[in-house]
């Protein structure tokens, strides 16, 4: 930072000057030096030069008619350049009909004077559009603080969020002894598939980035209902019963009803909020409860609770029914060893059109490698329980 006579910092306003002729060089300096630091160029080569390194001028007074580069080309270059492009610049040229006028503000000029120079004049424009720009400058400093207030907000409030999801969703799968993150798991196979389908016709709608983070993160809750089951069917080691399997089957509309009641009830609970941001603040609980409800669907309607086939299944319970699945046969549970991936994959495989979407086993059987990496960390650990 310059420095005054006194060695104290220069918090003057540095003004850019810049003409082809010397004379007018001096003669605009010497009205400006009083109030405000000045640096001149003598082209427009050399102004873009010494706009374009920190520390910035705050204005730039800019003539039209120079040679090489005239003022209208150096602006052009000025407003191209992010880190130039805010700095004021008023034309200080002998051209003065309208027409000049008007062609040097629709280049981005925030002012013209025209020459011969009146002192008076060039420091009441200066002084103006120097207070203007400190105006923006404190406008956009406080922009930057309220944007990363909100931006730290909104990251508290997604990890409050994230967490109170995951301390559910665990609140299930605590009574199953699991060792082995099924939910963690469930939502990394989630993930692989939901973003292999984007680009296909029936899910490019559906499937945006914005909505995969959520259906990832939803699908945590996919087993709250078995919070409901009694540890005799859901810890059975063996097979169950009609009876058993019956009750068993009761965990889909006992999760999806737990989280619409607790939808109900938040709703309530809010006032003076407007139908979209009601909208947006219910929306993963509201694909967690679609999950909860449809994740044991069958593309052939043979699934439980609804009966419900082929697209009638949403797509986030469809792909959470794919990643349930592997998860189950790769895993070990209270009735069963776990199997190889290779073997897991064929069996889904042959589910295409019959369990399962078949878009979305052409996807698991594009990204299985993937799949195969994440069940190869679980090393046979865990679940004692039953899906």
């Amino acid at each position: 930072m310059p420095f005054e006579n006194d060695g104290k910092p220069d918090q003057r306003r540095t003004i850019l000057i810049v003409d082809d002729i010397a004379d007018n060089l001096d003669l605009l300096a010497n009205v400006l030096r009083p109030e405000y630091r000045v640096r001149v160029a003598n082209s427009g080569s050399r102004a873009l030069g010494i706009a374009a390194a920190p520390p910035h001028p705050d204005l730039i007074l800019l003539d039209v008619m120079m040679p090489a580069m005239d003022g209208h080309e150096v602006i052009g270059r000025l407003k191209a350049d992010a880190a130039t492009r805010d700095i004021p610049v008023i034309f200080v040229t002998s051209l003065g009909d309208a027409e000049d006028e008007k062609t040097g503000f629709s280049l981005g000029a925030v002012d013209y004077i025209t020459k011969p120079i009146n002192p008076a004049v060039v420091l009441a424009r200066v002084r103006a559009h120097i207070e203007l720009k400190e105006i923006r400058d404190r406008l956009a400093a406080q922009k930057e603080v309220l944007e990363k207030e909100v931006a730290d907000r909104t990251a508290e409030n997604l990890v409050v969020h994230n967490l109170s999801v995951r301390a559910l969703a665990c609140i299930a799968e605590a009574r199953l002894a699991d060792t082995s993150d099924h939910i963690l798991r469930v939502q990394s196979y989630v993930a692989i598939l939901a973003r292999k389908l984007p680009e296909h016709i029936r899910f490019h709608r559906e499937l945006t980035g914005a909505r995969i983070d959520m259906l990832v993160r939803a699908s945590a809750l996919h087993d709250l209902g078995k919070i409901g089951i009694p540890d005799s069917v859901l810890l059975k080691p063996g097979s169950l019963s009609p009876e058993e399997f019956s009750t068993m089957q009761l965990h889909t509309s006992i999760g999806a009803e737990a989280i619409g009641t607790a939808i109900e009830q938040a709703r309530r609970g809010m006032r003076d909020i407007s139908p979209e941001q009601e909208q947006r603040a219910f929306a993963l609980l509201g694909m967690a409860r679609e999950i909860c409800l449809s994740h044991h669907e069958r593309w052939d309607g043979a699934g439980y609770p609804q009966g419900l086939s082929g697209e009638a299944i949403p797509i986030t319970a469809r792909l959470v029914a794919v990643a349930d699945v592997y998860d189950a046969l790769t895993t070990r549970r209270v009735y069963k060893a776990p199997i190889r991936h290779a073997e897991a994959s064929d069996i889904i495989g042959q589910g295409g059109g019959s369990q399962f979407d078949p878009d979305l086993i052409e996807a698991f059987l594009r990204g299985k490698d993937a799949f195969a990496e994440i069940a190869m960390r679980n090393d046979e650990g865990g679940k004692d329980g039953r899906d």
